[in-house]
């Protein structure tokens, strides 16, 4: 079962898609969401969301204060899912409903469609592809986000914890990463690497418990 963990959606369950994506872990989530809260990167961010499965991770930004929310997803029917999450989300807000939008396209065309709109810069950015996704399509996907960033956005990036490390393109740099079992989650920072100031050193989390 996956659910918005906080917020004025908290507790709100979330459909999935029957097959073909990888939900985040609650547990993952959690933790993700707790370091993006205690630097103050939620509230009034726009965020996209890459690869975006059910919808859970943008729509628990969404949840959480971001102002405009982007779900990204080529699979037809994980579309129809996060249209429904979408729906399900604004009819908990109290006050004024979050801008949420879905796009059909895969992400590469995403941002290769939309690079250099003023509008498409984005404060956060959540990435959590298929683990089998390769290595150099990885690498294309980062190099084409990069315009996309807003000055200081924080890119969340989930990947197996066994995969390679990618290239980070010029204007992306790597802050920390920390494992949760099988999975890894690397933070990185649209500012130069010298500028990031409360980079952590590589953390591990065993709980013995796959994410996946």
């Amino acid at each position: 079962m996956t659910r918005i963990i906080a917020g004025f959606a908290g507790s709100l369950t979330l459909q999935v898609p029957r097959v073909g994506t990888r939900p985040t872990s609650d547990r993952v989530r959690e933790a993700i969401f707790s370091a993006l809260s205690a630097r103050g990167l939620i509230d009034g961010a726009r965020v996209l969301d890459l690869y975006a499965g059910s919808g859970a991770l943008g729509l628990e930004a969404a949840s959480r204060g971001a102002s405009t929310v982007m779900l990204v997803e080529k699979s037809h029917a994980a579309v129809q899912v996060c249209k429904r999450n979408a729906e399900l989300v604004r009819a908990r807000a109290r006050g004024d409903e979050p801008r949420i939008t879905v796009s059909g396209k895969p992400v590469q065309s995403f941002l290769t469609s939309t690079a250099g709109a003023s509008a498409h810069r984005y404060d956060l950015v959540l990435v959590d592809p298929p683990y089998e996704l390769g290595g150099l399509e990885l690498d294309h996907v980062l190099a084409a986000l990069v315009p996309h960033l807003a000055p200081e956005a924080v890119v969340v990036l989930e990947r197996s914890s066994r995969s390679a490390q990618p290239e980070w393109p010029a204007g992306l740099a790597l802050d920390r990463r920390t494992d949760y079992g099988e999975t890894a989650v690397l933070w990185l920072s649209a500012s130069s690497a010298g500028d990031a100031g409360d980079a952590l050193d590589d953390e591990a989390v065993d709980d013995g418990a796959p994410s996946t």
